[in-house]
C-alpha cells in the first residue's frame, strides 16, 4: 500500500493515514476483503511510530471501514461504513461556504460535488 505522507503538514500523519485509506476503499483502489498491513509493516513502511499506525487502523475500525480477523489480519470492511461523522458535516458545511463566497452557485456547487462524487467511483 502506498500512502504519501506530509511530515510538514498540520494534519495528524494517522488522520493523513485514515484519510487516504478511506479515499482508496471509496476509489476502489482497495477493495472488500483485500488484505492491509499489519500495524507494524506499516509503520515501518512509513517511517513512523507504531502508535500513530495503531491510532489510525483504530479509527478506522470504529468508523467501519476496516475489521481485524484473527486469521486474515486486517483487512477492508465488506459492509457500509458507519455513516459520516460529525466532522465531516463539518467540513462539508465549511466547504460549501467557501464556495458560496467564491462566486458559485447551488448549481454548480452540485455539478462540481457530482464530478467529485463521480471520479471516487472510477
Amino acid at each position: 500500500m502506498l500512502l504519501k505522507l506530509d511530515f510538514g503538514s498540520d494534519q495528524p500523519i494517522y488522520m493523513q493515514i485514515r484519510n487516504q485509506i478511506v479515499l482508496g476503499i471509496a476509489q476502489g483502489q482497495l477493495r472488500p476483503g483485500e488484505r492491509l498491513p499489519t500495524i507494524r509493516a506499516l509503520a515501518e513502511e512509513c517511517g513512523i511510530n507504531m502508535m500513530t499506525a495503531s491510532k489510525a487502523y483504530q479509527l478506522l475500525r470504529q468508523e467501519g471501514y476496516i475489521a481485524a480477523d484473527r486469521r486474515a489480519g486486517t483487512v477492508v470492511a465488506s459492509g457500509k461504513a458507519a455513516g459520516p461523522q460529525p466532522e465531516t458535516i463539518e467540513g462539508l458545511r465549511l466547504r460549501l461556504g467557501e464556495l458560496r463566497l467564491a462566486g458559485l452557485s447551488l448549481d454548480q456547487a452540485m455539478d462540481l460535488c457530482r464530478k467529485l462524487y463521480e471520479e471516487g467511483t472510477k
